[in-house]
């Protein structure tokens, strides 16, 4: 929890751990639905306010038509491969594929606290500042560096996260002090 007035960041995480770490949660864990919010998470961008919000019935097509909480426009996103096989692999852990996907064994919907208390134990380390905004950031650094770090993909990017300019997008997906420092070392 923050101190009220004070700013916090969150860092990104390593896709390809993130994403089979997440997968080894839904396969073998009682945490199995948090490692498909991590899995969607990192794969869609979406906040955690609309992870939260979205229904099994919502995954059953090739595509997820929402309409963002805190923006209240329409977003479609595509459901990729790794959202599939990993929507397989909860379907096989869960009794249930009616209703919303991320609720307790009460059957209320998590709240995003719990869901932050939950990716600081699992994912967290003593370098990184880890929350569910975590897993947005992970998904803009991933499709950043899948298109070659180009100003195509700021743009891109600017545009997915609602951001007024492509230079706030470079900001948000945060170039750590290692990066920094690989320059300096690499000349």
């Amino acid at each position: 929890m923050s101190v009220k007035g004070s700013v916090t960041t969150s860092d990104y995480l390593n896709f390809d751990s993130t994403l089979n770490k997440a997968i080894k949660l839904i396969k073998n864990d009682k945490n199995y639905k948090l490692g498909f919010l991590v899995v969607l998470g990192i794969n869609s961008g979406l906040r955690i306010s609309d992870l939260l919000s979205l229904k099994y019935s919502d995954l059953e097509s090739d595509s997820i038509t929402l309409l963002e909480k805190k923006t209240n426009k329409k977003r479609i996103i595509r459901i990729n491969d790794n959202i599939k096989n990993a929507f397989a692999l909860l379907k096989t852990r869960v009794e249930e594929h009616e209703g919303f996907i991320f609720t307790s064994n009460q059957n209320t919907v998590y709240s995003t606290q719990y869901v932050n208390r939950k990716i600081k134990e699992l994912f967290g380390t003593k370098k990184l500042s880890v929350s569910t905004h975590s897993l947005r950031k992970t998904f803009g650094r991933q499709v950043y560096s899948n298109n070659n770090e180009t100003e195509k993909a700021l743009l891109y990017l600017s545009d997915l996260f609602n951001h007024s300019s492509p230079a706030i997008t470079k900001r948000y997906l945060g170039i750590r002090q290692e990066e920094l420092d690989d320059i300096y070392m690499s000349l």
